[in-house]
This record gives C-alpha cells, sequence and structure tokens, in this order.
C-alpha cells in the first residue's frame, strides 16, 4: 500500500511537468517570466474592437475577474509559470466567446500575445478563441 501511495504521487509530479497547469509539480525557485497581451474582439464584417470597449453590455474585467487576466495589456508576472499563465489566457477567450449570448457581432477573440521567459528575448504568439456562430 505504502509503495503504490509512493508510486502515485511521483507520478502525479512527473505529470505536473508536462501539464499546462502544475498542482503537483512545486518549484521552490519560480521562474521569473512576466507577458502582455493585446485582446481584441473580431467582427464578421472584420473590424478589431479592442475589450477595453465594452460591448452588448458586457466587460472583459467583469467576466474575467482572475488569475491576472483582468487587465492583459499590463505586463504582468506569470506567477504559477509562463505556460500555465497562457493556458488561463486561451481558456478565458473561449469562455467569455461561449458565455456572451448578448453579443451578435463577434466572430471569435483573438490576443496578440508578448512573453518574456525568464531573461530571455520577447516572443511574440496569437491566441484565437473557438469561432462562434451566427455572429453578424
Amino acid at each position: 500500500m505504502v509503495l503504490a501511495v509512493v508510486v502515485l504521487q511521483l507520478g502525479l509530479v512527473l505529470r505536473g511537468y508536462w501539464s499546462d497547469h502544475k498542482p503537483f509539480a512545486f518549484q521552490m525557485f519560480p521562474e521569473s517570466s512576466t507577458w502582455r497581451a493585446d485582446v481584441v474582439r473580431v467582427t464578421a464584417d472584420g473590424r478589431r474592437v479592442p475589450i477595453e470597449r465594452p460591448w452588448s453590455g458586457y466587460r472583459w474585467d467583469e467576466l474575467v475577474p482572475n488569475r491576472g487576466l483582468r487587465y492583459p495589456s499590463v505586463r504582468h508576472h506569470a506567477d504559477a509559470g509562463l505556460v500555465n499563465q497562457l493556458a488561463f489566457l486561451e481558456s478565458a477567450l473561449d469562455w467569455v466567446a461561449d458565455n456572451t449570448p448578448r453579443d451578435g457581432e463577434t466572430r471569435y477573440l483573438e490576443a496578440t500575445v508578448t512573453s518574456w521567459h525568464n531573461a530571455d528575448p520577447p516572443r511574440i504568439g496569437v491566441f484565437r478563441s473557438r469561432v462562434r456562430e451566427g455572429a453578424g
């Protein structure tokens, strides 16, 4: 029984190093990475509207109030690791796209992310939510 518990714990720790979210892979000295993102709503007619502007009665900072995602255009420390933080951002894009039924014009949300992994030069990437059906 003890051996099974030890093997399970080791498995959880090892899995943590390959998972986006690392609840069982504690690191005493975490990375010092930072990130920021320009998030826009892309409408059916191609307009790119910053999420800082309220739309259809929604506000990004009210829809996504936690995990450092409330104000993505401000540079943030990736307190639980860069991969983890960006996985939360990707999930938030999909969640907002799926949970804003009054919004009839947004086709998808897009985040242009600039990230700094420790002391490495900045990297730029683009994340998109799922495409919303029936927009426009």
